[in-house]
């Protein structure tokens, strides 16, 4: 019987279920698929009662007109689904082993033994049951992710605020989070201090704080405090309605294995009936009994049905695809499943990849004679770079606010692209911008300049860039032209950058390579942060192409790891994908097989691991089909296979096949591919 998997047939709706939670919980809400609500698990359960009763009668040697009835309902009741879709796959041309239970078990009964088929049919419906159960549950815990995010939200208007479906909101809306309540949309906090348990989505252990400028995402829970949120995306487009739609899309993909063995499938099945006939014909050529001959026949086309091997491969791979959505890692198909597992090279992108992305202040220096202090001096360039679009300009106002400094109105902005900006601010003209050399050869020899670096981040593109130093971007400040100091800027190294590393040079064997369009100096600092050997730098898109390509072309199957438009022709040259979700381009997020919702790079080397237990079930799962049929094959031509037996050994096998590739959905077989956090969060 082959196994109808299914996550779900329809679009995801942005209506989603309401979830009252008065305390902070650790686990997503459990949704799990009652028994009964299964059509076939009550009708293996009416043939299972219909089949005890007759037999009880049976046995209890009554006549054949109280008990065959029952016998007539177990029959129809266990058998009927199973043969009109085996019926319909023959009308289309295509033999289904479901078929050939139905005619194995009418063939009992054609020669007497009508229990025995019975129980055929019994044992049939009850694997079907239990194997409808088991795709249910995978369902289930993808699908259960919706249960987190409620169906209202309390926005705020001009006239106050109103109760709204969550379908209804609309990027820009301003959502009020009271304490307690769970977070309805992905937005940013726009006033307010609190946490979030974001375990459900990122699988952090401990609540984030959560303050002005932080990302919230729809389903998290709030804490203690009250927060005003901003939509930033629509419903239908939050990470929890992108992790259940993705995943379901996967699950209607077959991976190169299945497909293989559904090609083997039709030409094994019609070999089978071929042999089946033979283990009849034959031993009446030689005088057998007719009724032994056909019972053995029916009992090897049950043992020979290869149920088992159909189911070996899809359970694993959705098993795997399901447990990585949970955790913010969207598998695009179950072939991207597959392809994970079978990398041992990896290709990583630095800024967005293992930097965050984002300028950041990380060093101030007043200059001698300046009279300024350097929170004096970065507020003069806040104040002056307050209006300005530019990251940079961002950058400096956000270190700004976050160290408390109160930003000074500014007028007659003026930004020259490439250069900087200038601004009145207290009378004096500030400039931020391009630092000259003499300039920076005094900051350069200052032995008294101060400045703290909190991190790595990369250099924005070359013509926005004011000055280089160490592979920090430098700004000058000035004041109606005379120097002040300067401001440096970098890349923050993304918090698990350094054990992602280490964890996929475990993993391949070899490390990472380094591809980036950046500068020699800036990829060198965080190649040495990272433990990364081979750097190429100053790359265009077709260099990265060209990287991934050399190294493939040496018979390495590469994982490329990116975010930009300028790394999806990197992402669709190597053999897998996986683009970095939050702030990754469009195209790339397209390209690539599998996409990091929360930019957790320690997920990357998790999924592989994933991927790679996955492939290791599904060998284990055709090892133990192959083992079964094998074995009850030989035991019915070379021996005597009772009918019942061969029943419970094939169903068992099947059941067992499927129930072992289940095993992925479990926490645990996430847990143990984690990367342990290094460093601060960033």
């Amino acid at each position: 019987m082959s196994l109808h998997v299914f996550l779900y047939g329809a679009r995801v709706s942005t209506t989603l279920t309401p979830v009252r939670v008065p305390s902070p919980a650790r686990q997503a809400p459990r949704r799990r698929t009652r028994v009964l609500a299964l059509p076939e698990a009550r009708w293996a359960l009416a043939s299972t009662v219909a089949f005890l009763a007759a037999l009880a009668l049976d046995l209890g040697g009554l006549p054949w007109w109280a008990y065959g009835p029952l016998y007539v309902v177990a029959y129809v009741t266990g058998g009927w689904e199973p043969a009109l879709e085996g019926l319909r796959a023959l009308r289309g041309r295509t033999l289904d082993v479901d078929l050939l239970m139905i005619v194995a078990a009418l063939g009992a009964a054609a020669i007497g033994q009508v229990r025995d088929g019975a129980l055929l049919i019994v044992i049939f419906a009850t694997s079907g049951a239990l194997e409808a159960l088991a795709t249910a549950r995978t369902a289930d815990s993808v699908r259960g992710l919706l249960d987190l995010a409620p169906s209202m939200a309390t926005r705020v208007t001009e006239n106050g605020e109103e109760p709204v479906p969550t379908s209804e909101l609309a990027v820009g809306d301003v959502l009020l989070i009271r304490p307690g309540e769970r977070i309805g949309a992905d937005g940013r906090v726009l006033e307010g201090a609190s946490e979030a348990d974001q375990a459900t989505i990122t699988g952090e252990p401990l609540p984030v704080t959560k303050g002005p400028g932080d990302e919230v995402f729809a389903g998290t829970l709030n804490g203690t405090g009250v927060l005003r949120v901003r939509v930033e995306r629509d419903p239908a487009d939050s990470v929890i309605a992108r992790i259940v739609t993705l995943v379901e899309e996967a699950s209607r993909t077959k991976a190169p294995t299945q497909l293989f063995i559904e090609k083997v499938e039709q030409r094994y099945a019609l070999g089978m009936v071929i042999a089946t006939l033979a283990v009849f014909v034959v031993p009446l050529v030689f005088g057998a009994d007719l009724t032994d001959a056909l019972l053995r026949a029916m009992t090897f086309m049950i043992v020979a049905s290869p149920c088992a091997v159909v189911l070996a491969t899809m359970p694993p791979l959705l098993s795997a695809i399901a447990n990585a959505g949970r955790h913010g890692v969207l598998v695009k198909s179950a072939v991207a499943m597959e392809r994970l597992g079978e990398v041992d090279a990896v290709a990583l992108d630095k800024t967005g990849t293992l930097t965050e992305g984002t300028p950041e202040v990380s060093a101030v220096r007043p200059l001698p004679g300046s009279g300024l202090t350097p929170d004096a001096l970065l507020a003069l360039a806040a104040a002056a770079e307050h209006p300005s679009e530019h990251p940079l300009g961002r950058a400096v106002v956000r270190a700004a606010r976050e160290r408390g400094l109160r930003i000074a109105d500014a007028r007659d902005f003026v930004a020259v692209p490439g250069r900087g900006v200038t601004a009145v601010v207290g009378g004096r003209v500030i400039g931020v911008g391009r630092a000259g050399d003499p300039v920076t050869e005094a900051v350069d020899g200052d032995a008294d300049a101060t400045g703290v670096v909190d991190g790595l981040r990369a250099d924005p593109p070359r013509a926005a860039v004011p000055g280089t130093e160490d592979g920090d971007t430098v700004v000058l400040v000035t004041g109606d032209g005379v120097p002040l100091g300067t401001l440096a800027l970098t890349d923050r190294l993304r918090p698990h950058a350094p054990a992602t590393t280490a964890a996929l040079t475990a993993l391949t064997g070899t490390a990472p390579v380094l591809l980036t369009g950046d500068n020699a100096r800036a990829a060198a600092r965080v190649a040495a942060a990272t433990g990364l050997v081979d750097i190429r730098a100053d790359l265009l898109p077709e260099g990265k192409v060209d990287a991934v390509r050399e190294l493939q072309d040496a018979g390495r199957r590469v994982l490329f790891v990116g975010d930009g438009v300028n790394d999806a022709p990197a992402l669709a040259a190597a053999h897998s994908g996986i683009a970095m979700g939050r702030a990754g381009s469009d195209l790339a997020l397209e390209t690539a097989d599998a996409v990091v919702v929360r930019d957790e790079l320690a997920t990357v080397p998790s999924v592989v691991r994933l991927s790679r237990a996955a492939r290791r079930l599904v060998v284990q799962n055709l090892v133990i089909a192959g083992t079964f049929i094998t074995g009850l094959v030989l035991w019915d031509l070379l021996g005597h296979l009772p009918l019942p037996l061969g029943v419970a050994g094939h169903e068992g096998s099947t059941v067992l096949v499927g129930l072992n590739g289940l095993r992925l959905l479990r926490e645990s077989a996430w847990r143990s591919g984690q990367v342990p956090f290094q460093g601060t969060r960033g």
